[in-house]
């Protein structure tokens, strides 16, 4: 493999349960392994923002568009996963509930549960924006009054390089810690063929499970790598702003202007994979790092019959022009 020229390709796709989605020149296209072990594959049609309006298309702008279509889409595969691979029929049945689900389920509508699940999915937001964005602020503000009293401009000029330490240190734990359990496990197989199937792809090679089997794992366009790009590429960003906006300014203000500038972290980062996936070379080899290193847990070596599932999937997005997917 390494004797041939490999083909960059903009092809990505993301682990499901049971099965991967496969986004390409052809749209988007779903495989999962069915309970009687055969593959159904769907292909998803979904319109691009920047088919509609030239400027979503824009460098910087792309990055925050494709961002928000690949959470939309990947939810409905995920969902739609779940229930083609008889995960959700399972989860439903009284008899694997537990005695909250199953009072739930006996007692309230589907409607009721519309609204729980929008509370739900609030908290969890909730949650994420505590840890992510406000936790960290509120513990350097704490060190800093221990240390210094509130005052010390060379402290403060630390807080982005503080905050996103411990991000990232949030990062790990809950990825490794969400690694461990037996469903999730399994999900990261099919990442990892998700990513073996594309490198295989763009090394020209005949799609096949032995040619797939004997890729890499991984990918320095995937999701991961992406999520640690953005805290790096935060940090700078943050820094600069750290020296800009008056020192009295800090707590939920600042946590509102890290709010404000995240759209613009996040572009810049989707362009910065983007290189990255078509060039290697020092630079981006030190900024993908942290995301490379981070795969080992988010991605596990798949068997046999996830690996078909990849190339399904694969194959169900290409063109017969190689050129129609490069980046």
């Amino acid at each position: 493999m390494a004797d041939k020229k490999t083909h960059k390709t903009s092809v990505g796709g993301q682990a499901l349960i049971e099965g991967i989605m496969m986004n390409g020149p052809k749209g988007a296209a779903m495989a999962v392994r069915k309970p009687d072990g055969e593959i159904q594959l769907d292909m998803k049609e979904f319109k691009h923002l920047r088919d509609k309006c030239s400027v979503f298309g824009w460098p910087i702008i792309r990055g925050v568009v494709n961002f928000v279509e690949s959470m939309l889409i990947g939810y409905k595969c995920l969902m739609a996963s779940a229930e083609i691979s008889g995960q959700l029929e399972e989860e439903e049945n009284p008899e694997n509930m537990g005695k909250i689900d199953r009072w739930l389920t006996e007692h309230l509508n589907e409607k009721v549960f519309a609204v729980l699940t929008g509370i739900a999915t609030v908290i969890a937001f909730a949650i994420c924006f505590l840890l992510f964005f406000y936790a960290p602020t509120k513990v350097f503000e704490l060190l800093r009054t221990a240390v210094l009293n509130g005052t010390g401009t060379d402290l403060l000029r630390l807080q982005p390089l503080f905050e996103g330490i411990i991000k990232m240190i949030l990062l790990v734990l809950y990825m490794f810690l969400v690694s461990r359990t037996k469903d999730i496990k399994r999900v990261f197989m099919y990442h990892g063929a998700e990513h073996k199937a594309i490198f295989c792809y763009e090394a020209q090679e005949e799609l096949t499970v032995e040619n797939v089997r004997k890729c890499k794992r991984f990918h320095p366009r995937c999701g991961t790598s992406f999520i640690f790009v953005v805290l790096i590429i935060s940090v700078f960003v943050t820094t600069i702003l750290r020296l800009i906006v008056p020192e009295s300014i800090g707590g939920v203000l600042w946590v509102v202007i890290k709010l404000l500038v995240l759209p613009l972290i996040m572009g810049i980062g989707y362009e910065v994979i983007k290189i990255a996936g078509k060039h290697e070379n020092v630079l981006t080899k030190i900024l993908t790092a942290p995301g490379m290193w981070m795969q080992r847990i988010t991605t596990n070596e798949p068997t046999d019959d996830i690996i078909e599932v990849a190339i399904v999937a694969i194959k169900a997005v290409l063109t017969d022009n190689p050129e129609d997917d490069a980046i």
